[in-house]
């Protein structure tokens, strides 16, 4: 074994391909080959070895990268082949990339797209808490009683969501920070309450901002976005 070799989940977790723990998985189900032999949890992959995941070779990136994407109502988070509504059907990234999180087909803002799997992996865990904010208009008057129930903690999905952060903007309309990443979360604290949401666009995710990006672009996070979002994350290297 060369001083270089590097243990398969973070080969594939630097392809961008999977995070690790999707990478374990994997390895456990058979699906990943080192130089057409069955990889094992904890098997090490030398220079020059062939690595393949479902029978398709996995090459480590080259560079980390994050683009920030401002997802248009109507698209889907999965991937190409999955819907003819992905975004990956709608926008070429010059890197083989995959989104953090997701954001529903009838929802919009900021989306994050990354090759590091490590990164995307530690943005989603819910114990980290990492905020995501959002502004939401809901289907009519919004309430004192209806801003402390959210923020609170509302039993949906057979659990109870964290406590969040919520503030009033309109007659119909408030902003809200979360830190967890439930299916259609917000949606379903909504309705708990009788709201129904028409309108969610995501605007910030840690100490990124969408900003002024416009529907269906995209910009790479800046090198000074990069070392805070990494430092968040507590992740170095």
């Amino acid at each position: 074994m060369s001083d270089d070799a590097v243990r398969i989940n973070k080969y594939i977790s630097e392809s961008g391909l999977l995070s690790r723990r999707k990478a374990d998985e994997a390895v456990a189900a058979g699906r990943v080959m080192i130089d057409g032999v069955t990889a094992e949890k904890g098997s090490m992959v030398n220079a020059g070895q062939k690595v393949t995941l479902d029978g398709k070779p996995v090459t480590p990136a080259e560079s980390k990268v994050v683009y920030a994407y401002n997802k248009p109502l109507g698209q889907v988070c999965t991937s190409f082949e999955a819907d003819k509504d992905s975004i990956f059907r709608k926008v070429t990234f010059p890197e083989k990339v995959s989104y953090i999180g997701r954001l529903d087909k009838d929802s919009r803002g900021l989306l994050l797209l990354t090759n590091d799997g490590d990164l995307s992996n530690a943005i989603q865990k819910s114990r980290n808490n990492h905020e995501k904010e959002y502004v939401v208009r809901v289907n009519k008057p919004i309430t004192a009683d209806f801003i402390k129930g959210m923020q609170s903690g509302v039993p949906i999905l057979d659990t109870v969501t964290k406590p969040c952060k919520i503030k009033k903007q309109g007659q119909n309309t408030f902003r809200i920070i979360i830190t967890q990443g439930l299916n259609r979360q917000i949606r379903r604290m909504c309705e708990y309450f009788g709201y129904r949401v028409v309108y969610l666009n995501r605007v910030r995710v840690l100490n990124i901002m969408l900003g002024d990006l416009e529907p269906g672009e995209y910009r790479q996070l800046s090198g000074e976005e990069m070392t805070e979002l990494r430092r968040r994350c507590k992740i170095t290297g």
